[in-house]
């Protein structure tokens, strides 16, 4: 089952024809809010909004592992999430769509990354951190409904909430990084340790701060001005996505775990081995 992770300016999912409403309770936490469950098209999809009702949630106040979790513990293999990113590549234009494959992590420590600790010890590969299988599928949605849309990108995740410095913007650059946000991460490496596909569809609000030009720096009411419109067409690109059948997760997703783990199984408590059990799932 696909999971639609709402970003920024999408708190609701116009088309979805409500099955249920889940209030997941997670080892974790709570979640951003309730989850959506229904059916799209040809197919049961699950809906969250990351920022919750209202946009309330700020990047690193969002409980990556309580919503990666209930949506998994709901029936979700794959992951599709939304997000406003910023370009640092001219060739990546505002108002654009744009799919990174690769991911860089320059947040500050203060998120909660990973399932494990306190008595259970893995290590998942993260080396492709993305799942190939969900980019081509909505590479070619993307083509139905007319749209171009970039990918084998590489999305840079800052701490926010504050917007960057241009020193920052242009390190980034020069680090290869196309995409800047304040999002994706742990979310994907966190789908990674629940066996997860995971993609982002960014929607390129801006330049950043990286050119010399003051009138292109991001701020905030521009973000949301040429993120509506843009909007649109990811909304067209997920119409096309849902209106065929969904790829199947590679397999060395769904087997992730099987080569992480460090503790076995045997000395897991009964929280620990209901835990594995939905992540493992």
């Amino acid at each position: 089952m696909l999971a639609i992770v709402g970003g920024t300016g999408l708190y609701e999912l116009p088309g979805l024809d409500i099955t249920d409403r889940i209030r997941a309770s997670t080892p974790f936490g709570d979640p951003s809010g309730d989850i959506l469950k229904g059916r799209f098209g040809r197919n049961e999809v699950l809906f969250l909004a990351r920022h919750g009702s209202g946009h309330r949630l700020l990047p690193h106040e969002v409980n990556y592992r309580a919503n990666v979790f209930a949506l998994k513990q709901a029936g979700a293999t794959l992951l599709l999430g939304f997000s406003a990113v910023g370009s640092l590549a001219h060739e990546i234009k505002p108002g654009e769509l744009a799919m990174p494959e690769q991911y860089f992590d320059w947040t500050r420590g203060n998120r909660q990354r990973t399932f494990f600790g306190a008595g259970i010890a893995a290590h998942v590969s993260t080396a492709r951190p993305v799942s190939s299988a969900l980019v081509d599928a909505v590479v070619v949605a993307a083509g139905q409904a007319g749209h171009a849309i970039h990918r084998g990108l590489t999305y840079a995740c800052v701490e926010g909430p504050r917007l960057g410095t241009q020193a920052e913007s242009n390190f980034l650059r020069q680090a290869g990084c196309h995409l800047v946000g304040m999002t994706n991460v742990p979310e994907v490496f966190l789908a990674r340790e629940a066996q997860m596909a995971y993609a982002t569809v960014g929607l390129v609000t801006d330049y950043d701060c990286w050119l010399d030009d003051p009138a292109q720096h991001v701020s905030v009411s521009g973000i949301f001005e040429l993120y509506s419109k843009t909007l649109g067409k990811a909304a067209h690109v997920l119409d096309a996505l849902l209106g065929q059948p969904l790829p199947e997760p590679e397999p060395s997703i769904r087997t992730a775990l099987s080569s992480a783990m460090l503790t076995p199984d045997t000395a897991f408590s009964p929280d620990q081995k209901s835990l594995m059990e939905v992540l493992r799932r």
